[in-house]
C-alpha cells in the first residue's frame, strides 16, 4: 500500500478534498492510506509551543528544530520513504518527479508554516525541499494536498484507463493537447474535422502538432529541454563514429 504521512500544525486539513472523487475512493478502498500526524504533541511545554523568534532578528515565527525533530522521530518512518518539506524555496515539482514518489512506497511529508523551519533540522532529518511554484503560501498543506493528489491519481487501479496517466501534460516533455466532445457545434464553434475523421494516423499526428504548438507557444522552457533532449542521443551517437 502507497502511504502518505504528513506532519502538520492543522490535521484537520485533511483529507480534504483527498477525500472525494478518485482519490477518495481509492482511499476509502484501501488503494493508499493517509496519516496527518499534529507537529504540537511533540511540544514539552504546557503551551504546546513549537516555534520561537528568528536567531538574527526579523518578522514572524520559526518552527522550532527540536520540536520537529521529534515529529518526525516520531513517526517512525521506513528508511526507504522519501522525506519531504514542502517549501517555496526548494526544487519544482515535475511530472517526472511525481512518477518517481508514486512508484515508491509513499513520503513522509512536512508542512512548513510561519517565516519557515529551523535550518539544522532540515540537515539533520534530510528533508528534500519541494516546491509546487513561484509563490508563496500560507502554509505547506495546500501544497501537500497538490502532491498527494498528484501521486495518487497514478496508482494502479485508481484511473479508469492507464492511458489516461501517460497522454497527459508533461508525460512526454509537452503541454496536453486540445480536448473535445459532444456537442458537434457549440456557439458556432464545432469539433476541428480531423478528430472526427475516423482516421486514427492523423488524429495522432494533429495532437503531437497542437501539443508541440501549445508548448512552444506558453512554455518555452518546457520545448527548450525538449529539444535539448532530443538533440543529445544525436550528439552522442556522432561521437562514436570513427
Amino acid at each position: 500500500m502507497w502511504r502518505a504521512t504528513v506532519l502538520t500544525l492543522f490535521p484537520e486539513m485533511f483529507p480534504g478534498p483527498l477525500g472525494v472523487s478518485l482519490a477518495g475512493r481509492a482511499l476509502a478502498s484501501g488503494v493508499w492510506s493517509l496519516e496527518a500526524r499534529d507537529i504540537r504533541n511533540a511540544a514539552t511545554d504546557k503551551h504546546r509551543s513549537v516555534d520561537d523568534t528568528p536567531a538574527g532578528g526579523g518578522p514572524g515565527m520559526v518552527l522550532r528544530a527540536d520540536v520537529l525533530a521529534a515529529a518526525i522521530d516520531a513517526a517512525e518512518i521506513a528508511a526507504e520513504r522519501p522525506r519531504l518539506l514542502m517549501s517555496p524555496r526548494g526544487t519544482p515539482l515535475t511530472q517526472k518527479r511525481v512518477v518517481e514518489l508514486a512508484a515508491g512506497p509513499g513520503p513522509l511529508i512536512v508542512c512548513g508554516r510561519f517565516e519557515g523551519i529551523d535550518q539544522r533540522v532540515i540537515e539533520a532529518r534530510g528533508l528534500e525541499e519541494v516546491s509546487i511554484g513561484d509563490y508563496v503560501l500560507s502554509g505547506g498543506e495546500i501544497a501537500a494536498l497538490a502532491l498527494i493528489d498528484a501521486c495518487v491519481r497514478l496508482l494502479p487501479g485508481v484511473m479508469g484507463k492507464l492511458s489516461s496517466g501517460t497522454d497527459e501534460s508533461f508525460s512526454d516533455g509537452l503541454l496536453e493537447y486540445p480536448q473535445y466532445t459532444r456537442p458537434q457545434e457549440f456557439e458556432g464553434r464545432t469539433i476541428p474535422d480531423v478528430l472526427v475523421s475516423g482516421d486514427h494516423a492523423r488524429v495522432e499526428a494533429w495532437r503531437r502538432a497542437e501539443a508541440e504548438a501549445l508548448t512552444l507557444a506558453r512554455r518555452p522552457d518546457l520545448w527548450a529541454a525538449k529539444i535539448a533532449q532530443n538533440v543529445a542521443p544525436s550528439l552522442r551517437k556522432d561521437t562514436t563514429k570513427g
